[in-house]
């Protein structure tokens, strides 16, 4: 492949051998590997402990180094990083052994010539830390600072990675200290990994053959992430023969603000949202290739990532309906609550083009026909959001272009007064955190319609009553085994009750469930003992129906329904 000086096995205790060193550019994603990743390790390298194996492949490591035995880490920093902290958490142990008086001597003396040789030298005066690995900015302080130094790790006050680093290095250390109890064996064991996980370790002359090493290597199969590929591909357009230092700077640092503002948030999910608002929309899986084919020079790299750094914030937002970009907006701020509770995500893009292209009113009013769909396409309806986000998509692009939007564009995802209300009568929730807080926030909205009262559905004041309960024995009123399986979980069976009287109604008949109804402030509730006589089936089913003809004229958009 053009542009390699060598290509080599290499075992870890190599890689780490004879003064070399390694740094994670700063540009490289935040260690983000989780417990699935560290379990499979974990179960990799037990058949090396017990010699049952002699050797584990841990892949390729792509290196660049300008200069003798120093090297950047331009694919494989999650796995080095990650043994790394296996390394330090057994020297944790270690640690804890010579404290306690075990072994002291001995066990200082492994502790001190394991440190010296895998991670690096402290100077015993001034507790600096010379490691042989750097990590990248968001980073590498803690490593350095906290986990090097074997201290107790502070939880609070930490980013993202480092969270994530100290959970890595706690998941390990049970684990390493439940399976070791002796300074021989821990040693034994860090020998054990050192020398049996190998690596195919690929070097390259400069940055721009890294790059070219590092896509080439995932074109043949290697699963890098849509972001990966990106970032590497911006960077291999910058930096060419006549990149500027101030160029390359920029770039780490625009790219880094990025990754900080979206924290927990996929990258690559914010990037198709970002990209699906302003150009034809693209799949995940397509998301790299497109975006590779329209940025081709320095000016579209930087103006593409100086735009991803301002819509980060609105994307945030978009997401976080408590965010300050909302606090002169109470109005969106309500309707997004409820498209969070909705876990409404195929508006994203849409909201991005419209909060860069709207006024506030005509804003508003585009998130409140997002609410309505929502509730009727996927809430009741429940039907496949693929056709729905290709719509908004191409709505966004329009807004873009155009800076308005009409709202018979919605119409494809409108669903009729009719499907709707035939949907809403049949509908049931089964029991779970998620659907009784829509349960609660479709009796608040149809209580209120009805001038019953003020009900607010975040509220913890209610909770969602089963009027036929979920664990009715067979003498339970009018219901059979199968009307029972039936009727349960429909609408027309729930009901709002503040819970001290939903604790005191618990499986009592109906006859004695309606004296508690009656004291409840919810009008829906209140009104049930006159409206219905006795509780069965066909009762729910009438219920049922009334709910679904209010629903129809609360969650219904005008202009679509002619």
């Amino acid at each position: 492949m053009r542009g390699i000086q060598s290509t080599s096995n290499k075992t870890y205790r190599q890689i780490m051998g004879n003064g070399l060193r390694y740094e994670v550019p700063k540009y490289q994603r935040d260690y983000s590997w989780e417990q699935e990743q560290w379990d499979d390790l974990w179960h990799d390298v037990q058949p090396l402990i017990s010699c049952d194996e002699d050797e584990h492949y841990m892949g390729i490591l792509v290196l660049q180094t300008e200069k003798i035995k120093e090297f950047q880490i331009f694919d494989g920093q999650q796995r080095i990083t990650t043994i790394s902290l296996i390394i330090l958490a057994t020297l944790k142990c270690l640690k804890n052994l010579a404290e306690a008086g075990i072994d002291s001597q001995d066990n200082l003396k492994r502790l001190d010539n394991l440190q010296n040789s895998y991670i690096g030298y402290i100077d015993p005066v001034t507790l600096i830390s010379n490691n042989k690995l750097k990590l990248n900015r968001n980073s590498d302080d803690y490593y350095k600072q906290q986990m090097v130094l074997l201290k107790d790790l502070p939880i609070s006050n930490i980013n993202s990675s480092e969270k994530q680093m100290r959970d890595c290095f706690n998941w390990f250390y049970n684990r390493i200290k439940n399976k070791f109890d002796s300074g021989e064996k821990l040693a034994a064991f860090i020998d054990n990994i050192v020398d049996k996980l190998f690596f195919t370790v690929v070097e390259v002359s400069d940055r721009l053959n890294a790059f070219l090493v590092f896509e080439t290597l995932n074109a043949r199969g290697l699963q890098l992430s849509s972001a990966d590929l990106l970032k590497n591909y911006l960077f291999s357009i910058v930096d060419s023969s006549t990149a500027k230092v101030y160029e390359l700077e920029e770039l780490e640092n625009l790219w880094v603000k990025i990754a900080v503002k979206l924290a927990e948030n996929r990258f690559e999910d914010y990037l198709r949202y970002y990209w699906n608002s302003k150009n034809k929309s693209t799949s995940m899986r397509n998301l790299y290739k497109t975006i590779k084919n329209s940025v081709s020079d320095k000016a579209s790299v930087f103006h593409l990532l100086r735009d991803l750094n301002d819509n980060a914030d609105y994307f945030l937002a978009i997401q976080n309906p408590e965010d300050n970009f909302w606090s002169d907006k109470a109005e969106i701020r309500k309707i997004l609550r409820s498209l969070k509770l909705f876990q409404n995500r195929q508006s994203y893009s849409l909201f991005l083009s419209a909060i860069k292209n709207l006024e506030k009113d005509h804003l508003l009013k585009l998130i409140k026909i997002c609410s309505v769909i929502s509730f009727r396409y996927n809430i009741i309806g429940a039907m496949n959001p693929n056709e729905q986000e290709e719509l908004y998509n191409s709505i966004a692009v329009s807004i873009n272009r155009d800076k308005k939007f009409n709202i018979t564009d919605f119409k494809p995802v409108y669903i009729n007064d009719y499907n709707f209300e035939n949907d809403f009568c049949t509908k049931e929730f089964m029991n779970n955190s998620r659907n009784h807080k829509i349960l609660k926030y479709i009796f608040c909205k149809i209580d209120r319609y009805l001038g019953n009262s003020d009900l607010d559905w975040e509220s913890d004041l209610f909770t969602v009553e089963h009027i036929l309960p979920e664990h009715a024995d067979q003498n339970w009123g009018e219901f059979d085994l199968n009307a029972f399986k039936r009727s349960v979980y429909r609408i027309g069976n729930l009901t709002l009750l503040e819970k001290k009287l939903n604790k005191d109604a618990g499986q009592k008949s109906y006859e004695d469930k309606t004296e508690i109804f009656r004291l409840s402030i919810c009008g829906l509730t209140n009104a049930l003992p006159e409206a219905y006589l006795s509780w069965n089936e066909d009762k729910v089913a009438s219920r049922q129906k009334e709910l679904a003809k209010h629903a129809k004229a609360i969650w219904r958009i005008q202009e679509l329904s002619n």
